[in-house]
């Protein structure tokens, strides 16, 4: 029984961002997300690296689905990923699922060795 993993890890292990139809295609407007408890492990040192990752985006036909977007984000825990890195995989790849009108994705990355990182990464539909 100790080797089984547990349902929320299976939960991470298994998830597929997730997508539903704009609902509201008559005009723009902007959805927010703030995700306080990011995780991830810095590739050099091992040690664990923690952030806020904000999300800004305007839908055009598609918004994200949230629960797939928690466990998206959690999936990053266990990942050896650099802060520039992680922000923008987390952009492309909301931008392959979505193709919004525009997407902001902002890392701010708490203080490690007394540097504050915050990475910002935009896409804008040409």
């Amino acid at each position: 029984m100790a080797d089984e993993k547990l349902y929320g890890e299976k939960a991470i292990e298994e998830n597929q961002l997730e997508r539903f139809e704009n609902r509201t295609q008559v005009r723009r407007y902007t959805v927010s997300f703030s995700c306080p408890e990011f995780t991830c492990i810095c590739p050099r040192s091992g040690f664990p690296d923690f952030a806020t990752i904000n999300i800004k985006y305007v839908p055009d036909k598609w918004c994200v689905e949230l629960k797939s977007l928690k466990l998206y984000i959690n999936k990053f825990r266990n990942e050896k990923v650099f802060h520039e890195d992680v922000t923008n995989n987390i952009l492309g790849d909301l931008v392959d699922l979505l193709d919004p009108h525009e997407i902001e994705v902002e890392g701010d990355f708490n203080v490690r060795g007394n540097i504050k990182t915050v990475v910002t990464a935009k896409h804008t539909k040409s």
